[in-house]
């Protein structure tokens, strides 16, 4: 089998090493790897540090910055031209097992039916939520995710056994609602039927409404329990920032009245109303570009 790891970088330069190391560290058994990152018009010197440290990686790079989804896809595009028959989307501050690569094999060939595939992640140590609860033997070891659930009344995901310290109660694969972006192996069909990710949402959601899109073609999303990564929470784009505001109200909205029940419609159109009176500035303008249809990039700018 054939596998492609998307690793999409956006001024990554002070991070993104820590993954493409763990990847080359790969164990591949009868399978090949190949590592693609995808440039989205970084302006930290990203690509010239990717070139000159990491010749042997294919390096591609966009013209501009087509966020999340659309960088991702650029990745996606070269994957299935490659022939791949797995495509393993990889933030680049995510670090990955040696045995990852087969483990994810294992249980795709286990779970035949199934399409897209998460893992058990770990934080980052020092990247914590609330580290201060933890001992020092316990860091490396706390969840930031062990599969999705969504709460549709209220249209948030959250990660199922997030801020706990990992021990047997998480080492069974289940069906999930959905698999985090941040770790996603996808089989080659998925894309081809269900396709890529939309580009309208650009960050945040992108990879959920992928998940729904291909369940409700036919495909299951699965948490396996045996591959493991580690994660540097909110890397690129911080905790309660501004960006954040602007593009979770934005895509939420979006997101939920295309997939969730029709009383959470509702509630959803009274809660954006009520958004744009006190919201924050850019969870006001997120709301607006909602309703005016002004998707992509739409017009968030960074301070």
């Amino acid at each position: 089998m054939k596998v492609v790891a998307v690793v999409l970088s956006y001024n990554s330069k002070d991070y993104i090493g820590e993954c493409l190391e763990s990847l080359s560290k790969l164990e591949t058994g009868p399978h090949s790897l190949e590592v693609v990152v995808v440039d989205n018009d970084s302006t930290d010197g990203s690509v010239k540090f990717l070139s000159q440290k990491y010749p042997q990686i294919h390096l591609i790079r966009n013209p501009a910055n087509m966020g999340y989804a659309g960088g991702n896809n650029t990745g996606f595009i070269y994957a299935l031209d490659s022939q791949a028959d797995f495509v393993w989307l990889v933030n680049p501050d995510v670090t990955v097992a040696p045995d990852s690569l087969l483990k994810f094999m294992e249980g795709a060939a286990k779970h035949t039916r199934e399409g897209i595939f998460g893992c058990k992640v770990f934080f980052a140590p020092g990247h914590e939520t609330h580290p201060e609860r933890y001992t020092k033997d316990q860091l490396g070891k706390v969840i930031w995710y062990a599969g999705g659930l969504m709460d549709w009344r209220n249209v948030y995901g959250f990660h199922r056994g997030v801020d706990q310290v990992d021990g047997e109660q998480f080492n069974f694969d289940t069906e999930t609602d959905y698999v985090s972006g941040a770790c996603m192996f996808i089989k080659r069909s998925v894309l081809e039927e269900v396709g890529l990710l939309d580009p309208r949402l650009f960050l945040y959601y992108e990879e959920n409404d992928f998940c729904q899109r291909a369940k409700r073609g036919g495909f299951k999303c699965v948490y396996l329990c045996q591959p493991t990564a580690w994660h540097k929470n909110a890397q690129a784009t911080g905790l309660g920032s501004p960006l954040q505001d602007y593009f979770i109200i934005r895509n939420r909205l979006f997101f939920g009245l295309r997939y969730a029940p029709l009383y959470t419609k509702q509630a959803l159109l009274r809660e954006s109303w009520r958004l744009y009176q006190t919201g924050r500035p850019w969870q006001k303008k997120g709301v607006v570009d909602f309703y005016t249809g002004r998707f992509g990039a739409g017009s968030y700018q960074p301070d």
